[in-house]
């Protein structure tokens, strides 16, 4: 595929085939992907694989969070599947960056940790790897962020639920792009 078509054709995927996905292929990824517009060379992102029994512990956790409705079966149930949301993930990467005492560069950290994280998907979709990134929640529960080891002075950018796709959705459309600019002489 060319740029164009790995853009266009790139699509948040949530529902995973039983398969695993290299962490090794994952990590080559993400040396690629850390070449990203960044004011200052900050570099401020640092990223964490989770599997296994953690991936177990913070899909239980989400379960908690879920657990919300007006009676018991209704709070079982949305538990059970904010627990499968996790659960059924192959791999989940967070991303975590230095939040930087100034506004303005911690902004500025945030947009290039922002293009790393859309390089990745881009580079992961070219490879048959989908994801959806994550920022619910659960993302900045204290009990998350000790289970994963976010640092204080850290912010999750994003938690990518990565797998092979079982279902790709369609494109949904997008506003016209010439209703959106301004030209100015």
């Amino acid at each position: 595929m060319n740029l164009e078509e790995l853009i266009k054709g790139r699509r948040s995927i949530q529902l995973y085939e039983d398969r695993p996905v290299s962490i090794d292929e994952l990590k080559n990824m993400l040396e690629t992907a850390v070449w990203a517009p960044n004011h200052k060379m900050t570099q401020p992102w640092r990223f964490i694989f989770v599997q296994g029994e953690t991936k177990k512990k913070v899909a239980e956790l989400n379960r908690k969070i879920g657990e919300k409705g007006k009676d018991a079966e209704e709070r079982k149930a949305n538990g059970e599947k904010a627990f499968k949301k996790i659960d059924d993930v192959p791999v989940l990467l967070i991303v975590a960056m230095k939040e930087n005492h100034s506004p303005k560069f911690r902004e500025e950290d945030y947009a290039a940790t922002s293009c790393v994280i859309q390089n990745f998907s881009l580079l992961a979709w070219e490879k048959g790897i989908g994801m959806i990134w994550k920022t619910g929640q659960i993302t900045i529960e204290d009990e998350f962020r000790e289970l994963v080891g976010v640092q204080p002075g850290e912010r999750v950018a994003g938690m990518l639920q990565i797998g092979y796709p079982a279902k790709v959705p369609k494109a949904r459309p997008r506003n016209d792009v010439q209703s959106l600019i301004t030209e100015l002489d």
